[in-house]
């Protein structure tokens, strides 16, 4: 699903304008990305809680060439943890 087609499935279930439905949901979009970029967790109840983890640096290495050794420096990282009803509904057996 993209912002598209989200847009346009919660219009015609609201009868408001796409227009309208698209700007909230930018809205909604750039306040999280700044929360996350002040390093605050964006926490919604029973969907999931988004998290900035700090990686710390590592040693990674080039298959092709095992010998050639690069370094991976320290970065941010955004970590999301599902909630209770999204497990129960996305993490049930598959038949």
């Amino acid at each position: 699903m993209t912002k598209r087609d989200l847009v346009i499935r919660i219009s015609q279930e609201t009868g408001l304008i796409q227009q309208d439905v698209f700007n909230v949901l930018q809205k909604t979009l750039d306040h999280i990305i700044e929360s996350l970029a002040r390093d605050e967790n964006v926490e919604f109840r029973n969907f999931g809680v988004f998290e900035v983890r700090v990686r710390k640096s590592r040693i990674g290495r080039n298959p092709n060439k095992p010998s050639h050794v690069v370094t991976i420096p320290t970065r941010k990282v955004v970590k999301f943890k599902m909630g209770r009803i999204m497990k129960a509904k996305v993490m049930k057996p598959v038949e």
